[in-house]
């Protein structure tokens, strides 16, 4: 082991950003739906024997000498989004005579643009590098630091966070109702880094003691967690969630809309599942009607026609607003609906979290010079809307929806969720395939859930379709490319073990911890030196 560390601790140019660029690579396997954590313990020693040999002239200035830091950094990074976010251009293929252009931009404009956070990440790591566990609580709070920013600057896109790779399964999510996920991005780094000091032996006892610790504490906690009744139930609701799993192709085609909407309401009105009572709320994905209520009237009417006393409908729609009769002027909001079992639209929520470039397009202005529009999501740019708030369902459940991928944000979802008591989460991952991405979309959901402690309803286009209990378990499921309808009886129980706000705190105090240990490392090993 100490002959392979020093083998990689002395590569040089382009050898070191391959090593780089292909451990970055392989610890995406610890994502969904491979799940298989463990070629962690094999990228991050990598990356951390790659940073020890990342020293400049002594000649250079402070800056220059950070760069080759920065290197491996983005290399790691760029390999990690590459492999865990290629994906993205399958949303470019789906009109493929207006966007293929785009392709490059996509598949590798966005991994470029987000390892400029890891590189950020290993310079942080390498202004506070020691010797022996000193840097790995360096690389620790370095990745932690990359990770936090990456939830909100350039309106942020924590896709695929480090931390997620310690929580392939219910037993290993519980910990991060404590930590949260900044606490648990810095945890993840620290343990899979841990292996790199058995090249040099030097505090070996110590890290794999911590590691021991670390590794029993997160086990332990789950199972004593799952182990745990959840609260009693105040209350319940039946509920039934539809996957129409509609072909983009045909989604705004005009001459199979009637189609589309007929199959909704056949999979929205047939009987209850054997041993399931009548949904009292229904479910259907993002954008899911096919057309806009404003010029079908008449389809509010056959939902009011459908839907039996007491029921409700939650449905993704395409919510117009102002303009003229032409649709001049006219704002567009990805939102969700409620509609009464009269036929009436009870309640609207807008999408406040757009996505760059595939909604609505970041300097339209300056594109629109050269024949640019928005690059993915539908037929027209979307406005944001203003605020979000709980729809109360007929018995007084209060669901807070999000929508695509807002839920993705551990932030966002923790705002409003202590005013409610279900996560509702409709999205349309049609564009993306059957991809990692759907399933990645899907873990980041269910981690929700357990943060804030609350059950989750899931309504995709064509998976995956869920419901969540507030532990992360999933109660019932239906596949990628599957067609249905899947009824549950859903207890509201459950709230968040601790605050958002305690979760923040308990998360920047890891970090603290960890830039404590790392500095008071440095700063021990510059004295020796001196």
């Amino acid at each position: 082991m100490q002959r392979l560390a020093g083998r990689i601790i002395l590569l040089w140019g382009w050898r070191r950003a391959l090593v780089a660029f292909l451990a970055g690579a392989l610890a995406v396997l610890a994502q969904a739906p491979y799940d298989f954590f463990a070629v962690c313990f094999i990228s991050f020693p990598l990356l951390v024997w790659l940073l020890d040999g990342a020293t400049g002239e002594a000649s250079d200035g402070w800056l220059r000498r950070l760069k080759p830091a920065f290197a491996i950094g983005w290399w790691f990074g760029f390999g990690y989004f590459l492999a865990g976010l290629w994906w993205i251009g399958q949303a470019l293929l789906v009109e493929a005579d207006s966007f293929a252009w785009a392709l490059p931009f996509a598949v590798v404009g966005i991994p470029f643009g987000l390892a400029f956070f890891y590189g950020f990440g290993t310079v942080v790591a390498r202004l506070l590098w020691s010797n022996g566990i000193g840097r790995i609580a360096a690389l620790a709070f370095g990745f932690g630091l990359a990770e936090w920013l990456r939830d909100f600057l350039f309106t942020g896109f924590p896709w695929n966070a480090v931390g997620y790779a310690a929580m392939p399964v219910p037993l290993l999510m519980q910990s991060v109702s404590v930590t949260g996920m900044i606490g648990m991005n810095a945890l993840a780094v620290f343990v899979f880094s841990l292996p790199a000091l058995v090249a040099a032996r030097r505090q070996l006892r110590l890290g794999f003691a911590l590691l021991g610790i670390l590794v029993a504490a997160h086990v332990g906690f789950g199972y004593v967690r799952l182990a745990a009744p959840l609260e009693p139930a105040t209350r319940s609701v039946d509920v039934r969630i539809v996957q129409p799993d509609v072909d983009l192709s045909e989604k705004w085609d005009a001459s199979v809309r009637d189609r589309i909407f007929a199959t909704l309401l056949g999979l929205s009105g047939k009987a209850p599942e054997p041993g399931h009572a009548r949904p009292q709320l229904i479910l259907w994905p993002e954008t899911s009607v096919p057309f806009l209520f404003t010029e079908r009237p008449d389809a509010l009417t056959a939902l009011g026609d459908m839907l039996g006393k007491g029921q409700m409908l939650i449905a993704g729609v395409v919510r117009e607003e102002g303009g003229s009769a032409a649709g001049a002027g006219s704002r567009y909001y990805n939102s969700v609906v409620a509609i009464n079992d009269k036929g009436e639209i009870a309640d609207a929520v807008d999408k406040t979290h757009l996505v760059p470039f595939g909604e609505y397009l970041p300097f339209a202005d300056v594109f629109d010079r050269f024949g640019v529009d928005q690059l993915v999501a539908g037929p027209m740019n979307f406005a944001p809307g203003n605020e979000r708030h709980p729809i109360v369902l007929p018995d007084g459940v209060r669901a807070l929806p999000f929508i695509c991928y807002e839920v993705i944000f551990p932030d966002l979802v923790a705002v409003d969720a202590t005013s409610s008591q279900l996560i509702v989460n409709v999205t349309n991952d049609a564009w993306f395939g059957d991809t990692p991405g759907p399933y990645q979309h899907f873990r980041q959901a269910q981690i929700r859930a357990v943060e804030n402690g609350l059950p989750l309803l899931r309504a995709a286009n064509n998976g995956i379709s869920a419901i969540v209990d507030p532990r992360g378990r999933i109660v019932d499921a239906l596949a990628v490319n599957a067609r249905g309808a899947i009824d549950a009886h859903v207890p509201i129980s459950g709230r968040a073990l601790i605050s958002a706000g305690q979760r923040r705190i308990n998360g920047l105090m890891i970090m603290f911890l960890f830039a404590l240990g790392a500095l008071l490392s440095n700063v021990r090993l510059r004295l020796r030196v001196n």
